[in-house]
């Protein structure tokens, strides 16, 4: 046999024999006698809690993260208040107040019989307006009619559900016209 066949097999003899059972009983009797010495201590657990399930009454009860479970609850309020400012809830709208002050433009204003009129663009459509008039959706009224705006007071409700009065104004809006 050659030296290159010898050496495997003659480290394989080798490793087998330190695999030996000579250190292993003295092992396993010492973890005989640490078993027997240690005592298991463990603690019952406790009986767990009965879950009793809580029945929601959906069909007769606003979802608790609906956004009109805060707009009734301001309606609630509103209809309770008794601010200086709150605005007559039963009167009839005029059509005016069915837009809302943002989708307005003014684009002039015109005097009939001494009385200035607002000229106010909602889509393509143009309306007049004078002191007095109702507009918008949060209960305006025209304060004043001038050549550059259109003073607006309006009645809203605070975060608190109180009746407060906010001036605004739709100023001049410049039309450009496109020839053909």
């Amino acid at each position: 046999m050659n030296m290159k066949t010898l050496m495997p097999a003659l480290l394989a003899t080798t490793l087998l024999a330190a695999c030996s059972d000579s250190d292993v009983a003295e092992v396993n009797s010492w973890m005989e006698s640490v078993k027997s010495s240690t005592k298991v201590n463990v603690t019952p657990i406790s009986e767990p809690k009965t879950f009793i399930p809580f029945a929601y009454g959906v069909r007769d009860e606003i979802a608790p993260f609906d956004p009109n479970k805060l707009l009734a609850e301001l309606a609630r309020a509103a209809a309770s208040s008794n601010s200086q400012f709150k605005p007559d809830l039963d009167r009839r709208k005029e059509f005016l107040e069915s837009f809302p002050i943002d989708s307005m433009k003014m684009i002039g204003t015109i005097n009939k019989a001494g009385v200035s009129y607002g000229l106010i663009q909602i889509d393509r459509n143009v309306y007049q307006v004078k002191t007095g008039a109702r507009l918008g959706q949060n209960f305006g009224v025209v304060t004043g009619v001038a050549e550059a705006a259109i003073s607006i007071k309006e009645t809203v409700q605070d975060a608190g559900g109180d009746w407060v009065e906010r001036l605004s104004k739709l100023e001049l809006q410049e039309v450009k016209e496109t020839t053909k």
